[in-house]
């Protein structure tokens, strides 16, 4: 597994003030769940089967929401860090066993990791897509942002003319570091002149809905 202390810009990438934005983890709890006990006896939580084929419970600390299946599955969505994940998850594994359930804490995974940065650059993204068209994609008239899916690691960003960088589908944070290692050089061929006429237009700040 890589450090972040490798990579030559681990500290520019400080700099730009990354940040995790979502982790989305799942666990097991090792029963059958009566989802309907579930939402008339616990707080905060929801329960619509002709909708969704699982209870969504929230709790405020850390902000998180789970997704809860009969099967014993759980997914978690809304943290900021890996330690809040596992936190979020120990939690509503708790108001399940306290609801007598005999729920265990099993399999606990991180599935996908959302981080966002700004490389504080214009980015030509027109030219860049010409460039990487093998990994690239840009269809300004559908989403503003250029869609660059990266093999190793299996990384896909999202890239906005002003610079602001999401990247999403890691299972570590050091995927993500090593992915921003590998764009930026990219990105720095790209960097609109100061000079550049062209105005942003706002689309240029939109942030994907992950973020």
């Amino acid at each position: 597994m890589l450090c972040p202390c490798d990579f030559n810009l681990i500290s520019f990438l400080l700099v730009l003030c990354f940040q995790i934005r979502n982790i989305v983890c799942t666990v097991y709890l090792g029963c059958k769940l009566n989802l309907k006990n579930i939402a008339l006896s616990a707080r905060n939580a929801e329960y619509n089967p002709k909708r969704f084929a699982a209870v969504i419970m929230r709790i405020r600390e850390p902000r998180t929401t789970a997704l809860i299946f009969s099967s014993g599955k759980m997914v978690c969505t809304g943290a900021k860090s890996e330690e809040q994940a596992r936190l979020a998850a120990r939690k509503y594994a708790r108001i399940i066993q306290r609801l007598g359930f005999e729920a265990h804490f099993k399999e606990f995974k991180i599935q996908n990791m959302v981080g966002s940065c700004d490389v504080r650059f214009h980015i030509r993204l027109e030219g860049l897509v010409l460039s990487q068209g093998q990994f690239a994609t840009y269809e300004p008239e559908l989403f503003p942002g250029l869609i660059y899916r990266m093999t190793k690691p299996k990384i896909v960003l999202l890239v906005f003319v002003s610079g602001k960088i999401v990247l999403t589908g890691a299972k570590v944070r050091e995927e993500i570091y090593e992915a921003f290692n590998n764009i930026y050089p990219i990105l720095k061929n790209f960097k609109k002149s100061d000079k550049d006429p062209r105005a942003l237009t706002s689309s240029s700040n939109y942030m994907h809905p992950l973020t």
